[in-house]
């Protein structure tokens, strides 16, 4: 049987990411955050043509199995830099970020199944400002940027993707074969990432950086979020720290809440029910429903939300969002308990 197989990981700037003194190039148009890339892949080339993306990685894969016997693979792709734009008035210019070469360490194979490793990245184009301990106490460098994807191929015909690895900014999004969205980082730490000690610390010296990997959102949920973001009423912004419980089962509740960046649990009658990574809706069935929040949320890393006003979003979305968690939740309970 032969087996084929794709991945691709579009890394990008979402708004309200970039913190401490950078900000403020950001926030006055000086250099800028990105669009969201769509929730399908089709045309890579046409979206970085289009300054769709920081960087990408995409990785195809085949195998030749007879039985659970690996015959032949072969692994393709690699990376592709984008640039960073700067403007001051009517003015701009263009750079492009430094790329460094394609990490594909030979594949690993076991009994039925051969695995595939790619890792890009490179520098970013501008030599960008960040504390240091001693004097001068700052220093102007150009961090690393990569991401690690891993293509994993069955002798029954089916594949899975991961992303072990990547650097803690900016945003990773990872398609699947069929172009879907699927896999997405739950964390962007500007604060980390422009901390960098050195090259050592990168999968060009001797360490990769675990990537903390959540599903996708539903299609639903990113619509939303447009409507979140670009409404008539701005909404809050709001941060937590790790351990701080955003709402508790039980308080009322008249607001919903987009996840912007970092990961929350979420917690019914003292059970575990998910967690949930950035793009995701939260808080809607208070709304709906009963007036009072019918989960806990807690901050699993360092959190960033929107809350908004009911008033400002769709009711009718909200209650089809609300009937998905209800699913959900119905399913997690079924589930027999190991």
């Amino acid at each position: 049987m032969r087996v084929h197989s794709t991945a691709t990981s579009l890394s990008w700037i979402p708004s309200e990411a970039v913190t401490g003194v950078m900000r403020s190039t950001f926030s006055t148009g000086i250099v800028h955050y990105d669009e969201p890339p769509p929730s399908r892949l089709d045309d890579l080339e046409r979206l970085r043509q289009s300054d769709g993306f920081r960087f990408a990685n995409r990785i195809e894969a085949w195998a030749e199995f007879s039985g659970n016997e690996l015959i032949d693979a072969g692994q393709t792709g690699g990376g592709l830099m984008g640039a960073t734009t700067v403007r001051l008035g009517h003015l701009g210019a263009t750079f492009a970020a430094v790329s460094l070469p394609d990490l594909q360490p030979d594949r690993e194979v076991g009994d039925g199944w051969v695995r595939f490793t790619q890792t890009v990245g490179g520098r970013t184009a501008l030599p960008l400002p960040s504390k240091i301990s001693k004097p001068p106490f700052f220093r102007l460098h150009a961090p690393f940027v990569w991401s690690t994807l891993t293509l994993t191929l069955y002798a029954d015909g089916h594949s899975e993707m991961a992303m072990p690895g990547a650097s803690p900014f900016p945003r990773h999004w990872v398609y699947g074969s069929t172009g879907e969205l699927e896999l997405k980082t739950g964390v962007a730490d500007w604060e980390s990432w422009l901390g960098q000690p050195s090259w050592h610390a990168t999968p060009w010296g001797d360490q990769d950086s675990p990537a903390l990997v959540t599903a996708a959102e539903t299609a639903l949920e990113r619509e939303l979020s447009t409507l979140i973001m670009r409404g008539s009423a701005a909404p809050r912004i709001r941060t937590f720290a790790t351990g701080d419980v955003l709402v508790r089962q039980g308080d009322p509740g008249d607001s919903v809440f987009l996840l912007l960046d970092g990961v929350l649990s979420v917690t019914v009658d003292g059970e575990p029910l998910a967690e949930i990574g950035p793009g995701a809706i939260l808080g809607e069935r208070a709304i709906i429903e009963a007036e009072r929040r019918t989960s806990t949320l807690t901050a699993v890393t360092p959190v960033r939300i929107a809350e908004a006003r009911a008033d400002v979003i769709d009711l009718d979305a909200l209650s089809r969002l609300s009937e998905g968690h209800r699913r959900e939740e119905l399913s997690h309970v079924a589930e027999p308990r190991p």
